[in-house]
């Protein structure tokens, strides 16, 4: 009874994974994230508004009815995060604890904590903070989490931010070049404008950066000359960056796919004794497929035609000796493929799932191709002795739920 309790709450843990991190698209998950994103735009924009004394006085109680209401929602959120912290891949191989303090330290989990912060310390301090504003407007990062490009722009940024960091630093430079040589050219004729090279600087500024506000101008030729050469500058400057973060951003998308992929791939027992490049080898036959939720995936008694990798979602196996949910990075199906056996149990998506599907057909070209791929997978097969003729369902495909159910 308490193993069921305790499975019970495993997958309402995972279920609420999925809905606040949208590793699956389904009504809830999307009725939840656009609630989230409708409160965040609601938040911030009831801060802006309400610095504006002839609307925030008729309406103080309203805006505070927002005040309590967000911060409400954003504190249930926060600690449903926490909770659920285990259930992140990155933190999958620690102790539900460890997982948590983990993810209190990340940076999203610390703008959730800032973002709520305000309205506790109102209450409890009994003053009117109006640097507190600037935390309530924190919220605004929010909803960097509830889009996966921006989430994968914020990690390119931090991985370039040495690469970043010289183009700025190049920039105050050119900056600096700029300025001097337009002092030189222009300080007679313009004391007013160019009579150090401090005042010079905002007229390198605004050139550099192409935005041109034509408050200041070279009248003599050395002057125009010197900003022809920095408005041209000032274009090949803004290209670095934006070339950097582009460049960096296809790679991260690509990474991510790649180690997501590998990952589950290497941790297959069929496969654990492969190397890289034969690893690399299987990743080419993958193709992808997402099935809607109470789909059925494979049934009993039909041939076994491919094998699966569970990138997101859960799926349950209906076996003889009771029902098995496996979520992500796992798998089913791989022996059966190699025996040339019927499927034994049948497999349905218990939420919208999406899978890594590898065809029969070329798992056994790659076992032709290279010999020593087939030799060591016939090797895996012929020790797992505890696997039975015609089964379809590996006990190392169930242990991971048996060891997270006696760990929480």
């Amino acid at each position: 009874m308490e193993r069921r309790r305790l499975a019970r709450l495993l997958r309402l843990r995972r279920r609420i994974h999925f809905v606040l991190d949208g590793g699956v698209s389904d009504w809830m998950s999307q009725a939840v994230n656009r609630t989230l994103v409708a409160l965040v735009v609601i938040s911030v924009s009831a801060v802006v508004i309400e610095s504006v004394e002839a609307i925030r006085s008729p309406h103080a109680l309203l805006f505070q009815v927002i005040e309590y209401l967000v911060a409400a929602l954003f504190t249930i959120e926060y600690a449903l995060r926490l909770w659920t912290a285990p259930d992140h891949t990155p933190y999958a191989g620690m102790k539900p604890w460890a997982a948590r303090r983990a993810y209190a330290f990340t940076a999203p989990a610390v703008i959730d904590l800032l973002a709520i912060a305000p309205i506790y310390l109102e209450t409890l301090i009994s003053a009117d903070f109006r640097i507190l504003i600037l935390l309530r407007l924190l919220r605004f990062f929010k909803l960097a989490r509830y889009s996966p490009g921006m989430r994968s722009l914020v990690n390119v940024l931090e991985a370039e931010r040495k690469a970043l960091a010289a183009s700025a630093v190049i920039l105050l430079g050119l900056i600096l070049i700029a300025a001097s040589a337009m002092h030189l050219a222009e300080h007679t004729v313009q004391p007013d404008k160019f009579g150090s090279i401090p005042d010079a600087m905002w007229w390198a500024v605004v050139t550099l950066t192409t935005v041109g506000y034509g408050d200041v101008v070279p009248i003599t030729l050395a002057g125009r000359i010197v900003a022809g050469f920095t408005m041209v500058t000032g274009m090949m400057m803004l290209a670095l960056p934006i070339g950097i973060v582009a460049t960096a951003f296809a790679e991260e998308i690509h990474r991510r796919e790649f180690v997501v992929t590998w990952s589950m791939v290497a941790r297959v027992p069929l496969f654990g004794s492969l190397d890289a490049s034969e690893i690399a080898e299987i990743m080419n036959y993958l193709r992808a497929q997402t099935v809607p939720a109470n789909t059925i995936i494979v049934r009993r008694g039909e041939p076994a035609q491919c094998m699966y990798f569970i990138a997101a979602g859960e799926v349950m196996i209906k076996h003889e000796t009771g029902d098995v949910y496996l979520g992500e990075g796992q798998f089913f199906g791989e022996i059966a493929v190699l025996r040339k056996t019927r499927r034994t149990a049948t497999v349905r998506a218990t939420v919208p799932t999406k899978l890594l599907v590898l065809d029969a057909g070329d798992l056994h070209t790659i076992t032709e191709r290279n010999p020593e791929v087939g030799r060591r997978i016939g090797e895996v097969v012929v020790q797992r002795s505890e696997f039975t003729a015609g089964g379809d369902i590996l006990p190392a495909e169930i242990q991971a739920r048996d060891i997270d159910a006696n760990e929480d």
